[in-house]
C-alpha cells in the first residue's frame, strides 16, 4: 500500500488547476519528484521509437527515449540498461543475455519470449509486464518487482529472486527449479503446475497463493507463510516445512519433512473409541475415606477452574482468529481500491485526459481514511469503517468514469 501512495500523490498533483500551482511548493519533496517524473505521462506500447531487430551490442549508441519503443527482436546482450525507462516497450523475442537492467523500468512492457538469461535484474520494475515464455535462467533479480505480471511458462531455473515481488502475478507452468525465492512476496500469485523442485522459499509470503499441482519436491519452505495457500495436488516429497506458518497439506502428494504440529494434514481420523472398563467383584463395598473425598472435591474444583479458563481461552482465540480474517479481508479491499485508482489514473494519462477534481479528491481522501482505519482498528466492528470509506471512494471513482464517458474524455 505504501507504494501506491506516491502514485496517488502524483495523480492529485496533475489534477490541481493551474491557478493553484503555487501550492505545490509546500508539497513534500518525494511527491514533487514523482509528479515531475510522470509529467510526460504513460504512452501506448509501440508508439515510441521503431527499432525492431536493432543490434545495440558492440557499443552501439542507445536512444535517449526508449519508452514504449518497438524493440521486437532487438539485441541487448551485455548492454548497460541501468535505470533505463522502458515502460510499455515491446521487447518480444529480444535478446538481453547478461544485460544490466538493475533499477530499469519495464512496467507494462511486452517481453514475451525474450531471453534474459544471466541478466542483472536487481530492483527492476516490471509491474503488469508480459513475460510469457521469457527465459530468465540464472538471472540475478533480487528485489525485482513483478506485481500483476504474467510469467506463464517463463523459465526461471536457478534465478536469484530474493525479496522479489510477485503479488497477484501469474506463474502458471513456470520453471522455477533450484530458484532462490527467499522472502518473496507472493500473495495471491498463481503458481499452478509450476516446477519448483529444489527451490529455496524460506520466509516466503505466500498467503492465498495458488500452488495446485506444483512440484515442490526437495524444496525449502522454512518459516514460509502459507495462510490460505491452495496446495491441492502438489508434490511435497522431502520438502522442508520447518516452522512453516498456516500450513495446510490437504490433498498433497508425497511426504514432506519437519512438518509443524499446527499443520493441517488431512481429515482427522477417529480413534477406536475404546472406553474405560469398570472392575467388578464379589468384595463388599466400602465407604470412601474422608481424605479421598477431599481429593475428589479438590480435583473437581480444579477441573472446573480449568474448564472456565479453557472456555475463556478458546473465546479469545476465536476472537483473535476472527480479527485476523477480518483485517486480512479489509487490507485486501483497500489494496484493490488503491490499484483501481492507479489503473484509472494510468488510463487517463495514456489518453491525455483528466477527471473532475472534486471526485478525484473524494476518492483519494477515502483511500487515506481507509488506511487510517486499518492502522487503529482493534475489533472487526471498527474495521467496518475501512469498508465504508472504500465504498464511498468507489462511488467517487464511478462518478469520475461517468463524467469522462459523458464528455468523451474532454475537460
Amino acid at each position: 500500500m505504501r507504494r501506491i501512495a506516491p502514485l496517488i500523490a502524483a495523480a492529485l498533483f496533475t489534477l490541481v488547476p493551474a491557478g493553484a500551482a503555487h501550492a505545490s511548493t509546500a508539497a513534500p519533496t518525494g511527491a514533487v519528484t514523482v509528479a515531475s517524473s510522470a509529467a510526460t505521462g504513460p504512452c501506448k506500447p509501440g508508439s515510441g521509437p521503431r527499432l525492431r531487430g536493432k543490434d545495440f551490442t558492440g557499443g552501439a549508441t542507445l536512444p535517449t527515449d526508449l519508452r514504449c519503443a518497438d524493440l521486437t527482436g532487438a539485441k541487448f546482450d551485455e548492454v548497460d540498461l541501468i535505470q533505463k525507462d522502458l515502460t510499455g516497450a515491446i521487447l518480444r523475442d529480444a535478446s538481453l543475455k547478461e544485460a544490466d537492467l538493475s533499477q530499469a523500468h519495464l512496467d507494462y512492457a511486452d517481453l514475451r519470449g525474450a531471453d534474459l538469461s544471466d541478466a542483472d535484474l536487481g530492483q527492476m520494475e516490471a509491474k503488469h509486464a508480459d513475460l510469457r515464455g521469457a527465459v530468465l535462467t540464472d538471472a540475478q533479480a533480487s528485489q525485482a518487482q513483478f506485481p500483476h505480471a504474467d510469467l506463464t511458462e517463463a523459465v526461471l531455473t536457478r534465478a536469484v529472486l530474493t525479496q522479489a515481488n510477485f503479488v497477484d502475478a501469474k506463474l502458471v507452468d513456470a520453471d522455477l527449479r533450484k530458484a532462490t525465492l527467499g522472502q518473496i512476496k507472493g500473495r495471491t500469485a498463481d503458481f499452478t503446475r509450476a516446477k519448483m523442485s529444489d527451490a529455496k522459499l524460506g520466509q516466503a509470503e505466500l498467503e492465498n497463493a495458488v500452488l495446485k499441482d506444483v512440484d515442490l519436491s526437495d524444496a525449502e519452505l522454512t518459516q514460509a507463510d502459507l495462510d490460505g495457500a491452495d496446495l491441492h495436488g502438489a508434490t511435497v516429497d522431502r520438502a522442508d516445512f520447518t516452522q512453516a506458518q498456516h500450513l495446510n497439506l490437504t490433498g498433497t502428494r508425497g511426504e514432506g519433512k519437519d512438518i509443524p504440529e499446527t499443520a493441517i494434514t488431512g481429515p482427522a481420523t477417529g480413534g477406536d473409541g475404546d472406553g474405560g472398563t469398570t472392575a467388578s467383584g464379589d468384595a463388599p463395598s466400602r465407604p470412601f475415606p474422608a481424605a479421598l473425598v477431599l481429593v475428589i472435591l479438590s480435583g473437581l474444583g480444579l477441573s472446573l477452574t480449568l474448564l472456565v479458563w479453557g472456555v475463556s481461552h478458546r473465546r479469545k482465540e476465536r476472537f483473535v482468529a476472527a480479527m485476523a480474517v477480518a483485517r486480512h479481508a479489509a487490507e485486501e479491499d483497500v489494496i484493490r481500491f488503491g490499484e483501481e485508482i492507479e489503473s484509472l489514473d494510468f488510463d487517463m494519462k495514456i489518453n491525455q485526459v483528466s477527471g473532475p477534481v472534486s471526485e478525484w479528491r473524494a476518492a483519494l481522501d477515502a483511500y487515506e481514511a481507509a488506511r487510517r482505519v486499518l492502522d487503529v482498528a482493534q475489533t472487526p466492528y471498527e474495521l467496518q469503517g475501512a469498508a465504508t470509506a472504500v465504498a464511498q471512494g468507489r462511488r467517487a471513482l464511478e462518478h469520475v468514469r461517468a463524467r469522462l464517458s459523458d464528455t468523451g474524455g474532454k475537460r
